[in-house]
């Protein structure tokens, strides 16, 4: 048994036959578990952003440090810029 065995399937997808803006990021964690980080990055340009992100809002409510905020706000914007970004590539330009 693998990790993509237990993916969850994409509804848009499988309905529409569209990819979704999160498409892609579970494959793109499997393949971060298994070491592959820049395969990773191909798979889902936003894993990274969005990792740190989370990391920052986890960290943050157990130890508040300075310019938390802004940290996480930055990161916020960057991830959902690049997530925007990487569905027009994936749509229109591939």
């Amino acid at each position: 048994m693998t990790l993509e065995n237990y993916m969850i399937p994409c509804l848009t997808k499988t309905l529409f036959g569209v990819e979704c803006f999160g498409c892609g990021f579970q494959r793109s964690l499997a393949l971060l578990i298994k070491g592959q980080f820049a395969e990773a990055f191909w798979m889902y340009p936003a894993v990274y952003p969005m990792l740190i992100f989370g990391f920052l809002v986890v960290i943050s409510k157990f130890y508040p440090f300075k310019y938390q905020q802004q940290s996480i706000q930055i990161f916020g914007i960057l991830s959902v810029v690049t997530i925007v970004t990487n569905f027009i590539i994936k749509q229109f330009i591939l």
